[in-house]
Formats: C-alpha cells, structure tokens, sequence
C-alpha cells in the first residue's frame, strides 16, 4: 500500500521527524519514561489499562432503553481511512495500539456487513484536508498535528490525483461495502464534528433518526458527532469496539471517551450487540 510521504502537499514537522514518526517517537518516549517512573512492566500495565475499560459492576447511571426501529436507523462510520485504521497511516504511532487491542478494522466491517444485510442505510463522514486549509491562521493542538503531518491531504475538493492508497483514501476493505451505489458518502469535515458536512442532512432527508455510530477517532470526531446529533435531537448508540484513541503522555484518548459514551450516549454496545440488532432488523 502506497503512503503519501512523497506527494507535493506534504508538510514536514517542526522538529524534522518525518510524518509517521513525528508522532510516534514523542509518544513511545513518553510512554517508556512513565514507565520506568513507576516501575509498573508493560503486563501490567495493560491488564490495568483493560480493567480500565470494563464496565462497571455496580453503576449508578440508568441502563440504556434504546431500541433499534426498521426505516429509523442508519451505521454512520467517522474517518473509515488509511491514517488511521492501517500501520501505513500517519497516525498509527499513536492509535494503532487501541485499534489493534479493539480489533477496530474487524469490528467496523462485520457493521457495514451487517447493515447492508439489513438493508439499513450506511453514511460516512470523511476527513480531507485541500491546500486552503493549510492556510488557517489558529488551530487547536491536534489541528496543528495533522497539518504538520499532511493528516488527511488531498490536492483539492474536485482533485482525486493520488487519492489512491493514499492516507486520505479508505480502507481497501471497505471499498466494496463504501462503492457500492447506495452509501452516503458526505461532505468532509474539517476539525471534529459534523457540523460543517451534510450527514445531518441526508440523514434527515431518509427520516432517520437513530444513528449507530462507530469510526474513528473516539474522543475527538466519534465523540464530537455524537454530541452534535444528540443535540439536533438523534438518538445515537455509540459502538465501544468499533472505535479507538490516541494514547499520548497527555492520556488515554479511547477511555476519555468511552466515559463521556456511558453519561451522554443513548446507548453503548459492543460490536456483537450492535450485529445482533441489525439483523434482527431484518428479520
């Protein structure tokens, strides 16, 4: 698979690591150092990490009531692209650990899988970053990251030149379930949210109203989409395992979100859950 390490709209880091490992290198350093601070070995550490993630055995917030309804409910996929579900992807270095301990790229094919069993309408909401919008004058933290690393680069909205395999291109798994005359493919999003694309819009425009969500990255676009439906009055299941984060000295980006998933979410369920009710949609 092709990366994009020699395109024309790469852009180099400050410190001049190149793409993957400008990432990588600050996070793998960080990570050992805190480490070695505690002395914790990395078993531990991850058996830690995991019961982390568990859900609690004795909760004080309400079980979810969410039901899926034929004709209601729709998959939307956040991001499903190369930079960050694929070991080429520019953001591996720091997301490719939670993908890989989700099984993430797994998990988001048997949803496709199961909802175009089903019937059920499918929407993506991708990423792309044209030459305009290296020109902003302010940007938040990770901004500043994915610019720096040509996240998500194309050479313009009507120019598909070496898109192909490229960081911004989705998964080649996906491809048949993306291509094929049906999926919604919305306009891109620019920072986190969908408020700038049109997945409201065609969601509406199906009368939907339940979204199951799933995709990439857990506490910045997963959770920033879950929020803005749930505000425009959508009831959203969030897929826990369909879904990953960045791990970095600053923290564990998939639990930070998957706390806000269990207060603010209409439903939380595994990929396994999630399957079993869209198909029950269908039978």
């Amino acid at each position: 698979m092709k990366t994009r390490h020699d395109t024309p709209h790469d852009h180099a880091d400050p410190h001049g690591l190149d793409r993957r490992n400008f990432l990588f290198a600050g996070t793998a350093a960080g990570a050992g150092a805190a480490a070695a601070a505690v002395g914790v070995s990395a078993s531990r550490a991850e058996a830690a990490t995991l019961a982390a993630y568990a859900d609690p055995t004795d909760p004080a917030l309400p079980p979810s009531t969410m039901t899926l309804e034929k004709g209601r409910a729709a998959l939307l996929v956040v991001d499903p692209q190369i930079d960050f579900l694929h070991s080429d992807g520019v953001a591996w270095g720091v997301v490719g650990e939670s993908v890989t301990e989700h099984n993430v790229v797994e998990n988001i094919g048997r949803l496709f899988r199961a909802a175009k069993a089903a019937d059920m309408p499918v929407v993506i909401s991708p990423h792309y970053y044209f030459p305009q919008d290296h020109r902003w004058r302010f940007e938040g933290a990770l901004e500043k990251v994915m610019h720096s690393i040509g996240m998500f680069d194309r050479p313009g909205p009507l120019d598909t030149t070496g898109l192909e395999g490229s960081g911004a291109d989705f998964m080649p798994e996906y491809k048949d379930f993306i291509f094929d005359g049906k999926t919604i493919i919305a306009s891109p999003h620019k920072v986190y949210g969908p408020e700038q694309n049109d997945a409201g819009l065609q969601l509406r425009k199906l009368r939907v109203d339940q979204i199951l969500l799933a995709g990439m990255s857990a506490n910045l676009c997963v959770e920033s989409h879950m929020r803005e439906f749930l505000e425009q009055g959508f009831e959203v299941a969030v897929v826990r395992d369909a879904t990953a984060g960045a791990k970095v000295p600053e923290g564990d980006g998939y639990l930070a979100a998957l706390i806000n998933f269990r207060m603010v979410a209409n439903a939380v369920w595994d990929t396994n859950t999630a399957v079993e009710r869209i198909r029950a949609l269908a039978a």
